[in-house]
C-alpha cells in the first residue's frame, strides 16, 4: 500500500520535486523543523518585546504628565509669581490703568486737562469731485521730523488718485489721506495716526514747478483748515505736572501704564493693589493641573475592575516612588510665619477619596485677603508646596534621575530584544541551510538505495526459473 505521509513517500522517477525519484520532500520536512526550533524562541522574544515597549509607553507617558503639571507650578513656585499687582481707576471712562510687577502699592489721585491727538487738516473744496483733476509733480509730506516722498503721476493726478499716492508710500509714518465730499466739492484730508504736538504735518511741492501748489501746507497756509490741533496730553499724578505725546503714558508712575481717555471734572484715583484675584486664578490651575496629574497615576497604576486589566505600572517601584513623593509635600506642614495658613486643607484646598483635590473657594478667598503673605509663602517658600514639587520633578525628569534612567535601561532592553531577534533569524537561515544540505544528501542516498532495490527486483525476475522433476 503506497504511504500517505507527505514528507516521505515512495516515489516514482518523475514525482515533482523528487529527482532521481527521491523519497523525502526536503523543502517541507525542513520547514516544519525549523518552523518547530524557531517559534518557541521568537514567541518568547516577541512577549519580551512587547512588554517592554509597554513600559516605555508607560514611562513616557509619567514623564509627559509631570512635564506638564511642572509647568503649572511656574505661576506659583517663585515669590516674584505672587507679585501680582492690579491698578484700578476710581472712574474708568477717564483712564485705565495696569501694573507689572515695579509698581508700588498705594493710592494716587489723577486728573487730565487735555488728551494727546494728531493733527488733522482738510483741503479746500474741489467743485469737480474726487476725480477732479490736480496735476502732476513731485511732493513731499512730513510729519514731525520724518519725511517722504510722492510721485504724482498722469494716472493718479485725481482727489482721490492722490490720497491712494500718499496712502501707498514708501516710507509714510503715520498720514493717512481721505477724500471727503460735499455739497461744495471734494476735499482731500491729512490725518496723522501720530498724536503729540511736535508731530505736525507739512506738505511742499519738490518738482519746481506749481501744479501741485493747491494741496501744499505749511503753518498758516490757506491752503487747509485745521480740523484738529497736534497736542501733548496735560494730566496730573498726586498734583504732580505731566505732558505726553501719547495717551498711554507709561513713565509717570512707576510701574504702571496709564490709557488716558478723558478729561476730568474732578480727581480721579488710581489705585496699586494686589491682585487677590489673579493669584486665586493660578492657585484654581495648580489644582485643576494636580488633579489631570492624578488621573494619570490611577491609569498607570490601578487595577481596573470593569475591564478586569491592570495599568501597565501597577506595582512599581518608580510610580510609586514619585507618587509617594508628590503626595507628601502636598500633605506638608509648611514654615509659613502664620499658624493658621501652613497647609493646603487649611487654606482650603483639601483630598477627595479619588485622590484628587478640591477647592473651598471661599476659604481661599478668605486666607489671601488675611494673610497674603502667609499663602504666598505656603507655595513659594523656600520649603513650599509648589516650590518642592517643582524640585523633586525636575530631580525625576533631569539626566540619571529615576525616570531617564528607567527610560534608558528600558531602551537598552528593547536594543537586546531586537539584537535576539536577529540572531535568531541568522540562526535559522543557517540552519535551513544545513538541514537542507543535510536531507537532500540523504534524498540522494535513498533515491540510489531505490534504484539499486529497484534493479535487483528485476535481475531476480529474470532469472531462469528451475523446473521441477515430474513424479514418477
Amino acid at each position: 500500500m503506497a504511504s500517505t505521509n507527505p514528507i516521505v513517500s515512495v516515489a516514482s522517477n518523475t514525482s515533482s520535486g523528487a529527482a532521481g525519484g527521491s523519497v523525502i520532500d526536503v523543502s517541507s520536512l525542513v520547514s516544519q523543523l525549523v518552523s518547530a526550533t524557531q517559534a518557541p524562541q521568537e514567541a518568547l522574544i516577541s512577549s519580551k518585546t512587547q512588554a517592554v515597549t509597554a513600559q516605555i509607553s508607560a514611562v513616557g507617558t509619567l514623564k509627559s504628565a509631570l512635564s506638564t503639571f511642572q509647568s503649572s507650578l511656574s505661576a506659583i513656585n517663585t515669590p516674584s509669581s505672587f507679585n501680582t499687582l492690579s491698578a484700578t481707576s476710581s472712574d474708568p471712562t477717564a483712564f485705565t490703568a495696569t501694573a507689572d510687577s515695579g509698581a508700588v502699592l498705594g493710592n494716587y489721585t489723577v486728573g487730565i486737562t487735555k488728551l494727546a491727538q494728531g493733527q488733522q487738516l482738510v483741503s479746500a473744496a474741489f467743485t469737480g469731485g474726487s476725480s477732479a483733476t490736480v496735476g502732476t509733480g513731485s511732493l513731499q509730506l512730513t510729519l514731525g521730523n520724518t519725511h517722504f516722498n510722492v510721485t504724482i503721476a498722469s494716472s493718479s493726478d485725481t482727489v482721490a488718485g492722490i490720497a491712494a499716492a500718499i496712502n501707498g508710500a514708501s516710507g509714510n509714518p503715520g498720514i493717512e489721506a481721505s477724500v471727503v465730499t460735499g455739497t461744495d466739492g471734494a476735499h482731500l484730508v491729512l490725518t496723522s495716526s501720530l498724536t503729540g504736538a511736535t508731530n505736525k504735518i507739512q506738505v511742499a511741492e519738490t518738482d519746481g514747478g506749481t501744479a501741485l501748489s493747491q494741496i501744499t501746507y505749511s503753518t498758516g497756509s490757506a491752503n487747509y483748515r485745521e480740523q484738529t490741533a497736534a497736542q501733548d496730553a496735560v494730566f496730573t499724578v498726586s498734583g504732580v505736572d505731566f505732558t505726553s505725546a501719547s495717551n498711554t503714558v507709561t513713565d509717570a508712575v512707576s510701574g504702571v501704564t496709564l490709557d488716558l481717555l478723558a478729561p476730568t471734572t474732578s480727581d480721579t484715583t488710581l489705585s496699586v493693589s494686589t491682585d487677590t484675584s489673579t493669584v486665586e486664578q493660578n492657585i484654581n490651575a495648580f489644582v485643576t493641573a494636580y488633579n489631570t496629574l492624578q488621573g494619570s497615576f490611577s491609569t498607570l497604576g490601578n487595577f481596573n475592575s470593569t475591564t478586569n486589566t491592570a495599568g501597565p505600572m501597577m506595582g512599581d517601584a518608580l510610580l510609586s516612588g514619585v507618587h509617594n513623593q508628590v503626595r507628601s509635600a502636598l500633605y506638608s506642614v509648611v514654615n509659613t510665619g502664620s499658624s493658621t495658613y501652613n497647609t493646603l486643607a487649611s487654606i482650603g484646598i483639601t483630598t477627595n477619596s479619588d485622590g484628587t483635590l478640591s477647592v473651598n473657594q471661599a476659604t481661599l478667598s478668605a486666607a489671601l485677603t488675611s494673610n497674603f503673605t502667609a499663602v504666598s509663602q505656603l507655595f513659594s517658600g523656600t520649603t513650599g508646596v509648589a516650590t518642592s514639587l517643582n524640585s523633586q520633578i525636575q530631580a525625576a525628569l533631569t539626566a540619571g534621575g529615576s525616570i531617564d534612567s528607567r527610560s534608558k535601561t528600558l531602551v537598552q532592553q528593547e536594543n537586546a530584544l531586537t539584537q535576539q531577534s536577529d540572531q535568531l533569524t541568522k540562526q535559522m537561515k543557517d540552519l535551513t541551510a544545513s538541514l537542507t544540505e543535510q536531507y537532500a544528501s540523504l534524498n540522494t542516498l535513498l533515491s540510489s538505495l531505490q534504484s539499486t532495490s529497484s534493479y535487483l527486483s528485476q535481475a531476480f525476475n529474470n532469472l531462469p526459473r528451475v523446473q521441477g522433476t515430474p513424479s514418477a
